[in-house]
């Protein structure tokens, strides 16, 4: 048996023993700061791009502080609580509760974690009278990812979910222009619309790698009923600067 077959079984066995590791929280301190590109899709409205910059201010238990501001702007940061896990929380009919989990530590290839919520009048779309959100998270493996930052080995985190509705009940108003035996009338009409549900889609991507201590790549998109998309979040890593 050859030394350099031997190398290439050792080099093989000791990349499959790093990537069928568990992964570990990572330490975060105060001033760790992570710059994004972020690209934002509406719909056919076309498409906006920032670089955006975060720093971490606070770790207090479970949670942690993040500022973060667009760069170059001379407007003050805004500031947002985490879980240490990167999820999002907010309130839902009265009660705080996790609306985004990409990371679920510790991670390992092949865990699943769900996300489940419904509440009563969003506040994200007064169209619709209540809202039902299902996901599901699975880590499906290691691959390499580039982004402006670089190119990383990035362990992948993939979401595919559903969102149901049910429209609120409306009255929809118009007027049209009639013709009459003394001229030109304008009519006013309108339409009652009855609630009724509607449904869609979501997915979800994060690339997340261990030392850089969040993702460096993510996606969310989301598909209305017709499964056409009608948001696409995107965020690519351009520099991570660790605190003191």
């Amino acid at each position: 048996m050859s030394r350099r077959f031997l190398l290439s079984v050792v080099l093989v066995l000791s990349c499959s023993s790093i990537y069928a590791q568990t992964v570990e929280a990572p330490q975060l301190k105060s001033g760790d700061t992570w710059v994004y590109s972020r690209t934002v899709q509406k719909g056919t409205r076309g498409w906006d791009n920032k670089v955006m910059v975060s720093t971490l201010e606070q770790v207090e238990g479970d949670r942690v502080l993040v500022s973060t501001t667009q760069q170059g702007s001379t407007q003050p940061p805004s500031e947002h609580s985490f879980g240490l896990d990167w999820s999002r929380s907010r309130d839902v009919d009265g009660k705080q509760t996790v609306v985004n989990q990409p990371l679920n530590f510790p991670l390992k290839v092949g865990k699943k974690w769900e996300i489940d919520y419904a509440e009563t009048n969003p506040p994200s779309n007064k169209a619709h009278s209540s809202e039902t959100v299902h996901e599901t998270y699975t880590v499906t493996g290691w691959e390499d990812v580039q982004v402006p930052a670089g190119t990383f080995k990035a362990l992948k985190i993939e979401a595919e979910g559903q969102w149901t509705a049910v429209m609120a009940r409306a009255v929809v108003g118009g007027t049209r222009t009639v013709a009459t035996a003394e001229g030109v009338a304008a009519v006013s009409q309108a339409n009652r619309i009855d609630p009724r549900a509607i449904s869609g889609r979501l997915y979800k991507a994060f690339w997340y790698v261990p030392t850089d201590k969040r993702f460096v790549k993510s996606v969310e998109e989301y598909y209305n009923s017709n499964d056409v998309l009608s948001e696409r979040d995107a965020e690519e890593l351009v520099s991570f600067k660790p605190g003191g």
